[in-house]
């Protein structure tokens, strides 16, 4: 048990990194181009489908890895 929360923290922290360096670079997660934004007067709308796509394809990839052992 002690091993998977290590683990899952090793891989909170990669993530985070990822995240920083992404912005740094430019793209920040959550506001990929492709992810739909409609303003109104007193409304928005903002549906991230792109990102969606993108952390649907990471988490198949890494069970994917997980699940060959």
């Amino acid at each position: 048990m002690g091993r998977i929360i290590v683990l899952i923290g090793v891989g909170l922290v990669v993530l985070g990194i990822v995240v920083m360096l992404g912005e740094r670079g430019g793209v920040r997660f959550g506001r990929l181009p492709g992810d739909i934004v409609m303003r109104g007067k007193h409304t928005t709308f903002y549906f991230p489908i792109v990102t969606c796509l993108l952390l649907s394809v990471v988490l198949t990839l890494i069970s994917w890895f997980l699940g060959r052992r």
